[in-house]
């Protein structure tokens, strides 16, 4: 874990990049921050995590970061050990943590449940879509307090690593770390109703095979008996209208994704 840190003072504002070691947009977008060494108007911390899978490119070595926290200080697994130590460096803060995905190239939020944090910070971010995960955030940093999540775009991709920049920037700037961007945008006048939120409900299972195809968009309605992917070529047809969410072909090992519900804007 490499920690680094701009302005005087005690920071109040952190921004976690490289959880998963399969996503470099979140470290490349702090280093490229870091690099042009801005002028901060409060003190801000970031956190590059999970270095040992970085640099082997796997997701973790041996737990998966996002679904151990707290850790534990005392763990045989790294990433149990990791867990415990950003969990003590983010205590206090409010806290931005960069992910990517492989379901969508646009950037989202998630959180678990919207509240004030939710609603003062995402109207400022270009994000136009929230996932609520409720009760499907069993481990993850996004369970703490003050403490939101965005997926920078398509894995591994120059886009994610760009939209990272972008969104830490914003998340600064909405924090009071940076100024705002001279330009008007979002931050100058925030649209709580520009942000649709969508609440996971149940997972979509993926039978065993050796293909598989996605053949319907997130976030938008699916209706019942669409074909909405296939396995080696055989089609799924929904049981029931359903919006798709985190819905990909190779995203998950045994689910494609989310069946989730539209539950209005962030406001």
């Amino acid at each position: 874990m490499r920690i680094y840190e701009l302005g005087d003072g005690t920071p109040e504002v952190a921004v976690v990049g490289g959880i998963h070691g399969d996503e470099p947009c979140g470290p490349l977008a702090i280093e490229r921050l870091l690099a042009e060494e801005p002028a901060v108007e409060r003190p801000v911390k970031f956190i590059i995590a999970n270095e040992a899978a970085l640099e082997a490119g796997e997701r973790y070595l041996d737990a998966d970061l996002n679904r151990v926290f707290p850790g534990d200080a005392d763990a045989e697994a790294h990433e149990r050990r990791l867990a415990h130590d950003i969990a003590r460096e983010i205590q206090g803060c409010t806290t931005l943590a960069l992910h990517s995905t492989q379901s969508t190239p646009k950037p989202m939020g998630v959180i678990r449940s919207v509240d004030e944090v939710a609603r003062a910070i995402y109207p400022r971010l270009p994000v136009d879509v929230l996932i609520e995960t409720d009760s499907h955030t069993d481990g993850r940093l996004v369970e703490y307090p003050h403490t939101i999540e965005v997926e920078c775009g398509l894995q591994g991709t120059e886009a994610a690593a760009e939209n990272g920049y972008e969104l830490v920037r914003a998340f600064l700037a909405a924090t009071g770390a940076l100024p705002a961007p001279d330009a008007t945008s979002r931050l100058d006048t925030p649209d709580p109703e520009a942000v649709d939120v969508f609440r996971l409900q149940e997972p979509i299972p993926k039978p065993t095979g050796e293909s598989y195809d996605v053949f319907v968009d997130n976030f938008e309605l699916v209706t019942e008996g669409t074909a909405f992917a296939a396995v080696d070529g055989d089609p799924l047809h929904a049981d029931a209208d359903f919006y798709p969410v985190l819905l990909s072909a190779e995203g998950y090992e045994n689910i494609f994704g989310y069946v989730s519900e539209p539950v209005g804007h962030v406001a």
